[in-house]
């Protein structure tokens, strides 16, 4: 991967990066919006929807509320879907190598957000008694510093886990020996049960909840059956 295609992604992470929290929350950080635009940047849109889709399972465990500490889903997933866009990450192989360079890096970006918010407020201890008197310009100006330093910290996010996880790929993907078959079914094992583990703790207050999962399971198993 050249610099200009890195360069290309690292403004794709910091846009998505930044959708996290500060600016919009439009969800096009969620993984199955941010791989699939990253594997049809990178010339391969399926690949990104499957990964996508794969790392949603995982991501739906997690719930941004508040100054709770979260996996960082946005710059992450411009990663996982870029390693997977290269010609040579073909197989299931490439697919859980992928998923765990994600999973990995997202919480390495949770960590970072917790060192913006850090310097937010030290920012903002800084112009303690500007704030206080109801300055606009002060407010704003501390609105735009944190924006401007999550985009950036969003970029340089996505440059390092490029930069890191291409090389790692190469390295570990002509040594992974495991069978295809049994490679795609651990990982689709381990999906569904994470994505119905969180489905079930968000939902089961609400009545009916159990009957509406299964109708849904029994209606995503037609689909499938119907779609081969």
């Amino acid at each position: 991967m050249n610099v200009v295609e890195t360069g290309m992604l690292s403004v794709l992470g910091a846009v998505l990066g930044l959708d996290v929290v500060s600016f919009p929350q439009a969800m096009l950080s969620r993984p199955l919006v941010a791989a699939t635009m990253t594997g049809a940047l990178m010339g391969e849109p399926e690949r990104g929807l499957l990964l996508g889709a794969t790392l949603e399972c995982f991501a739906l465990e997690s719930l941004p509320v508040g100054a709770s500490r979260y996996p960082e889903w946005g710059s992450s997933s411009v990663v996982g879907g870029a390693l997977f866009a290269l010609p040579s990450a073909t197989g299931a192989g490439a697919l859980l190598l992928a998923v765990i360079v994600t999973l990995g890096w997202a919480w390495v970006g949770g960590w970072s957000m917790v060192q913006l918010r850090r310097l937010n407020a030290r920012w903002a201890r800084q112009r303690q008694a500007a704030v206080a008197r109801g300055s606009r310009r002060t407010i704003v100006g501390l609105q735009l510093y944190g924006m401007t330093a999550d985009l950036a910290r969003g970029a340089l996010m996505t440059a390092a886990g490029i930069t890191l996880g291409v090389p790692l790929l190469r390295f570990a993907l002509p040594r992974w020996s495991v069978p295809e078959p049994v490679t795609l079914g651990v990982l689709m094992v381990l999906a569904g049960v994470v994505a119905t583990s969180a489905t079930h703790k968000v939902f089961h207050v609400v009545p009916g909840a159990r009957w509406y999962m299964m109708a849904g399971l029994a209606l995503g198993a037609l689909l499938l059956g119907v779609a081969r």
